[in-house]
């Protein structure tokens, strides 16, 4: 459920007009509803009810302190991947108890840091990295908590770029070495292994990846324990699907996946810890912009809006689905027609959608891009030197902007002219 809806013909987020954001704020920016984390979040605890666990937010998802803080609120958290993230999550709030550290790539800089602030556990993708967090906690006679993170070979997610499971990809330790891994951790003599951890990917429509992932590593554990590792958290990562409007994807109810990890990890006398972003985030926040031109081409005709790809990287990335709708309710009967929905900037890709039916609209009007609450901000760059655009938090009838809208010289300010062209 997305609180993103029509009253009196106008589009509000909860009980906020959208075109008074756009009055006051400025498009394009992003929109996000308190409701709609709030409910998101609940559903996804009350679905794992029963079960010894942590849900740890995937901060890449959206990693605004504003959005981590109200998530915070409600008892998350968090999955971090770089030194920044685990920064933004202590920002925020969240407990460092709650912040598992992952990523191919820790350095040992964000290590310390990590080690410093005490955190959860360490999932470890290779055994270089091991010897690396070995070293750093060494130097703070700090013993350090760990997880491996294995690689199942299970194939899964919605797009190639967004599965992370098999063999080929670049995360975790190879199936076949997970146990030799195990033994070298146990050598270190700053290491403390404490679990295991598996990520198959992300947008992932069915159950059957999941439940393979989890029964082949449960099988896993049980060789681990049997070797004297003393297992006690297995994380499940993340990757359950949510539809973003045009029906290619209905993915499982959040229900049936809670039912399905209670049954198969009953017997691992394990903590369960979830990783949802996409889940949590994603329709809770939208791309809220306004029809530069509406330009007749030979063979079509583009709407160009005021948002580029540097603002929203999906469509360009993916080959995403985002549902448009105009902010302003058109007529039943009002024409339909086909548009190209473009970006202001000099890439061809810098394309959302093509030959796309909607009501007719005309220049100046506003438009908004649904589901665009994970991944969007996040994935957003300076482009064209097209500033970051501001993030807009709702709840009820009020608002607040949680990330401002930089000047050029803002922009300007971070680089320099070199000494010798002065």
């Amino acid at each position: 459920m997305r609180h993103f809806e029509f009253k009196n013909g106008e589009m509000h987020a909860e009980n906020v007009p959208l075109a008074k954001i756009a009055a006051e704020v400025g498009t394009p920016c992003y929109v996000y509803s308190t409701a709609t984390f709030e409910r998101h979040f609940n559903v996804f605890k009350n679905s794992v009810s029963g079960i010894n666990s942590l849900i740890a937010y995937s901060v890449k998802a959206n990693s605004n302190i504003g959005i981590l803080a109200t998530l915070s609120k409600l008892g998350a958290g968090a999955d971090v991947v770089s030194g920044g993230e685990l920064q933004r999550a202590l920002t925020a709030g969240i407990p460092a108890n709650k912040i598992v550290f992952s990523g191919v790539g820790k350095t040992k800089h964000e290590i310390e840091a990590a080690a410093n602030a005490k955190i959860k556990i360490f999932n470890v993708e290779s055994i270089p990295e091991l010897y690396a967090i070995n070293e750093v906690a060494a130097r703070m006679n700090y013993l350090a908590p760990i997880a491996f993170r294995v690689n199942p070979d299970v194939t899964a997610g919605g797009h190639k770029k967004i599965s992370t499971g098999k063999k080929e990809d670049k995360f975790g330790i190879a199936w076949n070495k997970a146990e030799h891994a195990y033994a070298i951790a146990k050598s270190c003599s700053n290491i403390e292994i404490v679990g295991i951890d598996v990520h198959i990917g992300s947008q992932i429509d069915h159950l059957e990846p999941f439940e393979k992932a989890i029964s082949k590593v449960g099988n896993l554990i049980k060789k681990l324990h049997a070797n004297g590792h003393n297992i006690r958290c297995f994380d499940i990562g993340g990757g359950l699907g949510i539809p973003y409007g045009n029906e290619t994807i209905a993915p499982p109810d959040p229900s049936n996946y809670g039912a399905m990890v209670k049954q198969l990890t009953k017997k691992m006398n394990v903590e369960i810890i979830f990783e949802p972003g996409r889940m949590i985030s994603g329709n809770a926040g939208i791309l809220l912009s306004k029809v530069l031109y509406v330009k007749k081409g030979e063979d079509r005709n583009f709407l160009i809006i005021d948002a580029a790809m540097n603002d929203l990287l999906r469509p360009a990335l993916y080959d995403a689905f985002h549902e448009i709708e105009p902010v302003r309710k058109k007529p039943e009967k009002e024409q339909v027609e086909k548009y190209d929905v473009v970006g202001p900037i000099c890439e061809s890709s810098d394309t959302f959608t093509k030959s796309r039916k909607l009501s007719k609209i005309n220049q100046g009007e506003l438009i908004v891009m649904h589901t665009a609450g994970a991944y969007g901000a996040s994935q957003s760059s300076q482009y064209n030197t097209r500033p970051l655009i501001p993030e807009v938090l709702v709840k009820d009838n009020k608002y607040e902007v949680i990330r401002k809208r930089p000047t050029i010289n803002d922009i300007l300010k971070s680089e320099n002219i070199p000494n010798w062209l002065i």
